[in-house]
């Protein structure tokens, strides 16, 4: 019996009584490890294959923790007299496995937000007072998603409305969202009756 096995990005092929190094886990020599990321089990012919994990667990008990041998590194650039050297060893674990294919506990689902179902209700929203009559004012010339919203915050939904502005509401809607002008020089009355007829 056989398993395939990843630890530490790496994947091993194991059976029971192997030893192997694997990248450094946190573990001291003698304890008891649980690897839980088990991809594969070979029994002869039955083979179980998981997707991408299998609910079952490779056991192994910590022998030691140690360095690897030093890795020389050379970095050299031809007529450049440039050369730099560097060393670096790497930290391992030393296993031996010693059961395979135990059940693995139930991991637990993590909990829902709850402020997910509020995000979606205010779309809702925006939808139904668009469905009772509101007109879609972005097609007026000048004006964009922020615009309607700050529109809509004034009660302002449809184009009869923008095509009844007095020179009163103009001078105000400027001055309450700081538009400079800009009703006056995009014509928006003008555009809104158009958009009126059709």
């Amino acid at each position: 019996m056989y398993a395939v096995i990843k630890t530490g990005g790496k994947q091993y092929r194991v059976a029971v009584g192997d030893k192997l190094k694997v990248e450094s886990l946190k573990a001291e020599a003698g304890d008891k490890v649980v690897l839980d990321h088990v991809l594969m089990i070979g029994d002869g012919d039955k083979v179980e294959v998981g997707t991408p994990t299998l609910d079952k667990t490779v056991e192994a008990t910590v022998l030691s923790n140690g360095r690897g041998k030093k890795l020389r590194i050379v970095k050299f650039r031809r007529r450049q007299n440039s050369r730099t050297r560097t060393g670096h060893r790497q930290n391992y674990t030393e296993l031996e496995i010693t059961a395979i294919g135990g059940k693995a506990a139930a991991k637990k689902a993590a909990p829902k937000k709850t402020e997910a179902p509020k995000k979606e209700a205010a779309p809702k929203a925006k939808k139904a007072a668009k469905a009772d009559g509101a007109d879609d004012l972005s097609k007026i010339s000048g004006v964009g998603p922020v615009i309607v919203g700050k529109l809509e915050k004034l009660g302002i939904t449809t184009f009869k409305q923008v095509a009844e502005f007095t020179a009163e509401d103009v001078a105000r809607i400027d001055e309450e969202l700081n538009f400079k002008g800009r009703i006056e020089r995009d014509d928006w009355i003008s555009q809104a009756k158009e958009l009126m007829k059709g």
